[in-house]
């Protein structure tokens, strides 16, 4: 039987780098409803901030289920008691291998060593299935704690 593991990542290997382009080809062509090219792909991650996923502001993670890499995401810590989760993402092959939750819990479990006693997020309605999946988790929809051009529906939860 596959397993899953879950570990914190550069985000310039090439596995996570692969990972985040994906990631945001599948957001981008959503909202744009159409394929993304190479090129927007490049400028969407160009300046992305993701270098502050990285201790002691953050961590980035990747999952390989086996030994392909197949799931990542990211939290930020906005101040002394809230982490921010970002980049969650499973490439669609792997799907209902019950990765998604196990992101989850791996992104929680960071936050909280990073000192979070609570996580928030923002994401678009248009991204159901992410949706569904935060309100399976028990996140809750909060008022909004950032503005930006993607930005449509925010959510939170206690960590401890």
């Amino acid at each position: 039987m596959t397993a899953w593991t879950f570990a914190p990542e550069a985000v310039d290997t090439p596995d996570a780098t692969s990972l985040r382009r994906d990631f945001y080809d599948d957001v981008a062509s959503r909202y744009w409803r159409r394929p993304a090219t190479a090129a927007e792909v490049d400028e969407g991650l160009a300046g992305d901030g993701v270098e502050r996923l990285v201790p002691p502001t953050g961590q980035f993670v990747v999952g390989r289920y086996g030994t392909e890499p197949a799931a990542c995401g990211g939290v930020l810590l906005l101040d002394a008691e809230r982490a921010e989760l970002t980049r969650v993402y499973l490439r669609p092959a792997y799907r209902g291998k019950k990765g998604a939750g196990l992101l989850m819990e791996t992104l929680e479990r960071e936050a909280r060593e990073l000192g979070a006693s609570r996580i928030v997020l923002n994401t678009r309605l248009d991204l159901v299935e992410a949706r569904a999946l935060y309100v399976r988790h028990g996140y809750t929809e909060i008022p909004a704690y950032c503005t930006g051009p993607y930005m449509e529906i925010w959510y939170g939860k206690p960590l401890r």
